[in-house]
């Protein structure tokens, strides 16, 4: 059994006279430094990252299927040719992030599946 352990600050603490045990002790909180005016406050995540992943790849087809529809209007001359190429650029910024996603995702079950059990 331990006989004193150094506490915060380089004190000891006392040893008791029950088999070298020390006895009970209130144990208070350390003082927190104020917050900063204007910081969000630190929570925990709300969202898994199943969940987070499941709801950017269902953005994505929203993105996709926007981007279609507003390139069909633009075949029809209904929809402006600078609104059909913002929303196509922008489907293909997030098609370019679904893979680079995808390739980390590959690489990571990659380099599970090589460890050694």
């Amino acid at each position: 059994m331990i006989d004193s352990i150094s506490g915060v600050g380089g004190r000891a603490l006392p040893v008791g006279q029950a088999g070298g045990m020390a006895q009970p002790s209130p144990v208070t909180a350390p003082k927190l430094t104020p917050a900063v005016q204007g910081a969000a406050p630190i929570s925990a995540p709300d969202h898994d990252f199943a969940t987070l992943l499941g709801n950017a790849i269902s953005e994505f087809g929203q993105k996709m299927r926007q981007a279609e529809a507003v390139s069909i209007g633009g075949v029809k001359g209904t929809a402006a040719l600078q609104d059909v190429v913002e929303h196509v650029m922008s489907a293909e910024q997030s098609l370019q992030s679904v893979i680079a996603v995808r390739d980390k995702v590959i690489s990571a079950y990659q380099e599970i599946s090589r460890m050694a059990i």
